[in-house]
C-alpha cells in the first residue's frame, strides 16, 4: 500500500461530506451508513438499519463504500465495517472529527473505550 498523501483530517473531512452521496446506494436498501473515524488511511464505518447484520454486509462496504470513496478521494482508501458492539475495538486515536464537523460532533455519542484486559477477555 502506498503512504497515504493526505492527513486523517483530510481524509475524515473528504469522507464525511462525500458520504451522503455515497449512501443513496445503502438507503435504497433500508440502511445507512455512520462515519465513526479514521486511522492512518482507513475509514472506519457502521453500516445501521436493514444493513446491520446482513449476510451482504462485507460485499457492501468493499463493493459499494470503499469503490465509491476510492473513486471519490484516492485510490487506496480502505474501509473497514464495524459490527455494532465492536466499537471497543476500534483505534484510540482516531479521528472522529475536525474542527470543521465539531460542532456537529455534539449529537454523536463517542464509541466507549475498552483497556486491553477487557479485549483479551473478550478473546478467551
Amino acid at each position: 500500500m502506498m503512504a497515504m498523501p493526505f492527513s486523517d483530517e483530510d481524509i475524515y473531512t473528504a469522507v464525511k461530506n462525500h458520504l451522503p452521496s455515497v449512501t443513496e446506494y445503502v438507503k435504497g436498501h433500508g440502511g445507512d451508513i455512520r462515519l465513526l473515524g479514521v486511522k492512518n488511511g482507513q475509514v472506519y464505518i457502521q453500516l445501521t438499519g436493514a444493513c446491520h447484520g446482513c449476510s451482504m454486509s462485507l460485499m457492501t462496504t468493499k463493493m459499494v463504500v470503499q469503490k465509491r470513496l476510492r473513486e471519490l478521494i484516492h485510490p487506496e482508501l480502505e474501509v473497514v465495517n464495524v459490527d455494532a458492539g465492536q466499537e471497543g475495538n476500534l483505534p484510540d486515536d482516531m479521528v472522529t472529527s475536525t474542527p470543521e464537523t465539531e460542532e456537529g460532533k455534539k449529537d454523536e455519542t463517542p464509541p466507549q473505550k475498552e483497556g486491553l484486559m477487557a479485549k483479551i477477555k473478550k478473546i478467551f
